[in-house]
This record gives C-alpha cells, sequence and structure tokens, in this order.
C-alpha cells in the first residue's frame, strides 16, 4: 500500500484484458501468465497459484470480494505462492490444459479454477471458488493455502512425483485420435442414435433437454433442423422440427429473453426458463441469431423472424464497438441504484409490481373501466405484488420482492381478458416496453466486457450475415462485412498470414493491442472460416471467399495432428502448454473439430482442392468411437457427419447479381433451409476468383438470356433452370 489516498496497484495495471484489470488493486501480487511469473517460481522455489476466470463470472467476483481484496489472505498468499491471473477468454489453451485435471480429479470443474502447480508447471491440486474462512461442509480457502504451504515444506518429492504421476495419465486419457484402419462412422446410425438421445432428455413442456439449470445449446438445435430436413417425411423428423421449435418458442418467452433491453441471457436456473443468470455472452447472441433465422426459414413464422431482430438489436446498440468489432459481454451483477454500495445479480433487469404501476398508470381505451397499462403489461409478463422469483432460485435474497417478466399467456388470450383487439394489445405493450426500457436506462449499467475475440466475432458475423439472408435485409449482411473488415485490421497479421486471438477498447474509444499479442488458437480460425463462408453466400463478395481459403491453408499447417488425425485446439511449440488437446465435447459453443468438418467441405466446393474432402473424412475417422458411443456429447459433429455423406450441393447462379431474375433465384435460395448446399454466383467474370477455382464454371451459361440455376454434385451439373419454382424443389435434401 502506498500513501494515504492511492490505491494500492500489482502487475495487473499492466493488462489489456478487462477481468485481469478488475484485480488490478487486489492486495495479491498478481502476475500474468508470462514467463516472468515462471522464472520468479523456479528461483524461489515456490509453488504457483493459479487463478482463472472471465469478467462476467459471478462466483469469480464473489472470491475477489471474500478473499483477493483480504490484505491477510493476501500476505499468505504473496509469502508462500507465486500468483498468477488469467483470463480463460483471452487464454482459453491454458484454462482447457488445468480444468482437464480439475475435472478428472475432483469429478466438476468451472470458474473460478483455483489450482496450484509446481514452479515447472505441473498440477497437483486444484478446485474452484472456496469461501474464506473453513464452513461446515467445505475447507476455507485460507486453510487450505496453508495446509499445501505445509506439503510443499515436509513433502516436496511426494508432491512432485504425484504430479509427474496425474500429468501422465492426463496425456494418456486425453488423447484423441483414429484407432487402426477406422473410416468415417455411418451417417444414419450415428444421426438416429443422437436424436433418439435428445428426444429422451427432452422435456415436453418447457422445451430444452434437461430439467435445470437450463441452456440455450443451440448446437442441439441445430442438429434438430438438419435432422428434419433429412427426414422430412418420417414421424422422427416432425418430432425434431417440434422439438426444436417448441425450445426456441419457450426461451423467446421466458425470462431467459430480456423482453426490456433485448438479447438472451447465459441460462435458466430454472425448468420454465424464468429466473436466469443475468450474463449476457456474445457467443450466445450469434448462434441463437442464426437458430431463430433458421426457425423462420423452416416455418415461414414472423414471431421467429423478430426475436431475430430483436438479437440483432441488442448486440448492434450494446455490443458493438465504433469500429465495427463486438464486445464480449456484459456482466450478470450490478448496483440496484446510483447510490448503492453493493452490485446484485440481475439488479438491472428486475421490477417491483409497484415500480411498474407508477410507469403505467394510464388508462385503456376499451378494456374494463378502471384498467391501466401496468394492469395489461403486469398480466401479460406474470407480474406478482410480492414478487415472481422462486426464493429456491433466489439464495442470496438478491430478487425478493422483484419480478423477471416472463410471457406467461399468447397476446391472443391476453387481449380477450381485457376486451381488445390484437393489434391495439401489440401497440400497448410496445408502449409499455418503451417506457421501462427509458427507465431502466436511469439505473446503473452492468460492467461491459470490452475485449473483441476473433472466434466470437466470428459468431457474431454468421448471425448477422444469415439473418441478412434468411429475412432479406440488407443492413445485417453490412453489419457483417463491417465486423469482417474489422478483423481484417485489428485481428489478422498480413505479414505472417495469421489471426490474433483478442483486441480490446482503449481510450478514447481506440482499438488496442497488448504488448504481446495472442496468437490465434483453432477455434478462432475455425468459427471465422465459417463466418467468411456465410458472409460470401450473403454478400456474393469473393473478397472473403478467397481470405476464408487462405485461412483454411494457415489452419492445416498450424493445427493439424498428421499421425492421429483432427486439429489439436493449440499449435505445438509452446513451452508452458504441458498439453495439446482436442476438444471432444459441443458445448456453449460447437467444438472446433465439429465445425471443421463443414467448413473443410465447404472449401472444397468453392476451391476444387479434394484433399480437403479426406481431411474431413479423417476428422469423423478420429472421433468415431465418441461419435458411435455418445453423440449426444457432439451433435454439431453428428451433423457434419450428415453433410459428409450426403455430399454437398453446389448451387450454381449464372446472372447478372443486381439484376431482378438473379436476385429473385438468390432469394428462393436464402428462404430454403438447405443443409448440404453451398451457393455461388458466375456472373461471367472468367477472370474472377472462382472461375480460376473451379474451371467447369465456365463451361455454365444462361439459358434464354434469364439468371439459370445449376445443382451440382462433385462438380458435375444438373439440368440448367430458369423457374423459381423448379430450383425450390431441387433444393430439398
Amino acid at each position: 500500500p502506498g500513501p494515504p489516498g492511492v490505491r494500492h496497484t500489482n502487475r495487473l495495471i499492466n493488462e489489456k484484458s478487462p477481468y485481469l484489470l478488475q484485480h488490478a488493486h487486489n492486495p495479491v501480487d498478481w502476475y500474468p501468465w508470462g514467463q516472468e511469473a515462471f522464472d520468479k517460481a523456479k528461483t524461489e522455489n515456490k509453488l504457483i497459484f493459479l487463478s482463472v476466470g472471465y469478467s462476467t463470472c459471478h462466483w469469480c467476483h464473489v472470491m475477489e470480494e471474500e478473499s483477493f481484496k483480504s490484505k491477510e489472505i493476501g500476505e499468505i498468499m504473496n509469502e508462500h505462492f507465486v500468483c498468477i491471473k488469467v483470463d480463460r477468454e483471452e487464454r482459453p489453451d491454458v484454462d482447457k490444459v488445468y480444468m482437464t485435471f480439475v475435472q478428472a480429479t475432483s469429478g466438476g470443474g468451472g470458474w473460478p479454477m483455483s489450482v496450484w502447480l509446481t514452479p515447472d508447471l505441473k498440477p497437483f491440486a486444484g478446485g474452484t471458488y472456496f469461501p474464506p474462512e473453513d464452513g461446515v461442509h467445505r475447507v476455507g480457502f485460507r486453510t487450505v493455502l496453508l495446509r499445501i504451504a505445509e506439503q510443499w515444506k515436509e513433502n516436496k518429492d511426494a508432491l512432485l512425483e504425484s504430479s509427474r504421476r496425474i500429468l501422465e495419465a492426463l496425456q494418456h486419457t486425453s488423447e484423441i485420435r483414429v484407432q487402426g484402419q477406422e473410416s468415417p462412422p455411418p451417417a444414419k446410425e450415428v444421426m438416429d442414435t443422437c436424436f433418439q438421445q435428445l428426444s429422451r432428455s427432452y422435456d415436453e413442456e418447457y422445451g430444452g433437454f434437461s430439467k435445470s439449470p437450463k441452456f440455450p445449446t443451440p448446437v442441439n438445435l441445430n442438429f434438430l433442423f438438419t435432422y428434419w430436413a433429412l427426414h422430412r417425411t418420417t414421424p422422427e423428423g416432425a418430432r425434431a422440427l417440434q422439438m426444436a421449435l417448441h425450445t426456441l418458442k419457450m426461451m423467446a418467452h421466458g425470462g431467459i429473453h430480456d423482453h426490456i433491453g433485448q438479447g438472451f441471457h447465459r441460462y435458466s436456473t430454472d425448468q420454465h426458463w424464468h429466473v436466469p443468470h443475468f450474463e449476457k455472452m456474445l457467443y450466445d447472441q450469434g448462434q441463437l441469431a442464426v437458430m431463430y433465422s433458421r426457425a423462420f426459414q423452416i416455418s415461414g413464422d414472423e414471431f421467429f423472424a423478430d426475436v431475430v431482430r430483436d438479437i440483432l438489436l441488442y448486440v448492434s446498440r450494446d455490443l458493438s464497438d465504433q469500429a465495427g468489432g463486438f464486445y464480449s459481454a456484459e456482466d450478470a451483477d450490478s448496483y440496484p441504484t446510483t447510490t448503492s454500495e453493493k452490485k446484485q445479480e440481475g439488479a438491472f433487469c428486475v421490477w417491483a409490481a409497484e415500480e411498474l404501476r407508477a410507469l403505467l398508470p394510464d388508462p385503456v381505451e376499451g378494456a374494463p373501466e378502471g384498467t391501466t397499462l401496468g394492469d395489461v403489461f403486469m398480466h401479460h409478463y406474470g407480474v406478482e405484488e410480492a414478487g415472481n422469483v422462486d426464493p429456491r432460485k433466489d439464495p442470496h435474497q438478491e430478487l425478493k420482492g422483484k419480478n423477471v417478466l416472463i410471457a406467461r399467456c399468447s397476446l391472443e388470450l391476453t387481449a380477450a381478458r381485457f376486451g381488445l383487439e390484437l393489434g391495439q394489445l401489440r401497440a400497448l405493450l410496445q408502449e409499455c416496453q418503451q417506457r421501462l426500457s427509458s427507465a431502466r436506462a436511469q439505473r446503473p449499467r452492468p460492467h461491459l466486457d470490452t475485449k473483441m475475440l476473433a472466434a466470437w466475432n466470428g459468431l457474431m458475423i454468421s448471425g448477422f450475415a444469415q439473418a441478412g439472408a434468411a429475412l432479406a435485409e440488407q443492413g445485417y449482411v453490412s453489419r457483417a462485412a463491417q465486423a469482417a473488415a474489422f478483423l481484417r485490421t485489428h485481428l489478422f497479421d498480413p505479414s505472417s498470414g495469421r489471426l490474433l486471438r483478442s483486441c480490446y477498447r482503449g481510450k478514447d474509444n481506440s482499438v488496442e493491442q497488448s504488448a504481446v499479442p495472442i496468437q490465434g488458437f483453432l477455434e478462432d480460425y475455425v468459427f471465422v472460416i465459417q463466418a467468411l463462408f456465410d458472409l460470401y453466400e450473403a454478400s456474393l463478395e469473393q473478397g472473403w471467399l478467397e481470405w476464408a481459403l487462405h485461412l483454411q491453408h494457415m489452419q492445416d499447417k498450424l493445427f493439424w495432428d498428421p499421425k492421429g488425425f483432427a486439429y489439436f485446439s493449440t499449435e505445438a511449440g509452446n513451452p508452458s502448454l504441458l498439453l495439446r488437446l482436442k476438444d471432444d465435447q459441443d458445448g456453449a459453443e460447437p467444438t472446433p473439430n465439429s465445425v471443421a468438418v463443414t467448413n473443410l467441405l465447404r472449401a472444397a466446393c468453392y476451391s476444387g482442392h479434394m484433399d480437403w474432402v479426406e481431411k474431413a473424412g479423417k476428422i469423423l475417422a478420429a472421433f468415431s468411437e465418441r461419435l458411435q458411443k455418445i453423440p449426444i456429447a457432439l451433435p454439431e459433429m453428428v451433423r457434419a457427419t450428415a453433410v459428409f455423406h450426403h455430399t454437398l450441393k453446389q448451387v450454381v447462379i449464372c446472372g447478372d447479381p443486381q439484376g431482378e431474375d438473379t436476385k429473385e433465384m438468390l432469394h428462393c435460395i436464402h428462404s430454403v433451409f438447405s443443409p448440404n448446399k453451398v451457393l455461388m454466383v458466375a456472373d461471367g467474370d472468367s477472370a474472377g476468383f472462382l472461375y480460376r477455382q473451379l474451371p467447369f464454371l465456365a463451361s455454365l451459361e444462361r439459358k434464354d438470356g434469364k439468371a439459370t440455376a445449376y445443382v451440382c454434385s462433385n462438380f458435375s451439373c444438373s439440368l440448367p433452370v430458369t423457374s423459381v419454382q423448379e430450383l425450390r424443389e431441387m433444393l430439398s435434401p
């Protein structure tokens, strides 16, 4: 501590990550992950305490308040350990290695992650959140620190031997590789098993795939849409579609959806999608925008299109940097009022009944006498005088007396209840939402994580591009292109041809890079390549295609495992990473290898490089055992297995991209959900990028001077089609 009034600072003050900066004034002598910390541990023969979290993590905030801000605990940590803080979103590589250890040794995982390492970075003890002091059921953080320090002093050799054995076991169990002459698993069996496993875990009443907590899991919905597309005439196909659409509807009605500020919260703590964990993550918004766009393509129901617009409004307004990139997340916790001293979860989003009555006192014309706007709004959104949050879902009493808005009735039922016309009710609810939005704007906002990650920006570009195509909204396609241009300027190094992981909003809204930029990981390449393919299909700008194929070559060079097949999550040659891993579970985001399969198939269609098809098959072969035993762990890779076996259709339009007849054909293609197609426009520019890649395009021409479509497979094409109706029929799987 310095002079009175001057805040103590540690080394994290020099970092760019908002999460690390949150800890820059702790009494703990934190180091960022890097050589300085490793050298100190070796020189002083000290253990390392590694703490991993992220800026919108509720329990990370709790552990900081209780332990890392404590002068006494800080002194114990500084005396006995070299303390390292890691932002898991900046360094997923470090997080994954040590989370693999924590999950293997404790049976659970999560954040904050707390791990103790030997000076050569080998883990030997770990857990997640620790309370500061001993409790009835749990040992406290202070006790753990002192016991481990004592063990290092008394039993150093035993600890070192234990860490060596643990690491050997992890290297063995975490290895994913092709076994013998394995080939890609059969699509039908893997698809059917995955569908049956999802069907068994499906909640018939509320949608979703567990009782509680309930996560959006876009990977499950994406699988179900593809399963329906390939089985649309069967009862199973119909059920797959019903499961996906019902889940998306229930989520949109639920409290997990922010009915005032738009966008979706991270997950629901209950079965009914009602009380969420309130943080909002960019990766959820990007993937859900795609899912609701597909639901609209398939059903034609405007309800789903409205949800897409809602998500993209939120992202454009609250998660967008003026230079074009997208921020990572908004926190769950905020100050209830400008004078509050303690943050509370959900404070920005919840309402007391009297607050709503005061904001919505106007009488409603045409409704029974005495009915106010507040009565209509509170009925529709399930507001109760004493609050509508089940106390069992509010262990810290932060939501007592408050309401989380949830659409309890259909618009038709609410209109009937108050004797209103449907159009009138819609207008009334919109007026209420605008007033509440203005009232909410007076509250202190949650913390915004202004870190910009290549991978998550890729997911969001896909969201804008696919929504723009499906909803015929050119503005969304332009926003996707603006973000892709941002990536090329700020998260791509043209001299090396490589992606960078992250950049940051700096002073005066400039975009900053850390002193030593973090190189892109596999997930950055995979999600950006996917985004560029989606953006090409929506915009037909061939430059995005060219960049995607360049990045695919670079991904192969940096991450491919030539012996065991599939891609490693990290590149070789980093001595501080003990394991090179391959993720084997589609979670909140799909695992990179799952998306890589489809990327490779698309890349082959656009380039003619058939070795990419072979690579896609090798990934599926490497994961074959897991795909056949528990496909529900990899629904996105199961989906890719079907695409691999069905062979992608190359839909080629010969025509002027600005011509009305071409636009009509493109609109037809974008309005049909077809999971096994790639789109390209051959506009007659024989010197263009696509013509150089695919010589067969030169033989395709317009019929009778009209825009003409060809559906090609393995570069051999159908007869030409000039009617939109015929094209629609040909696009069905």
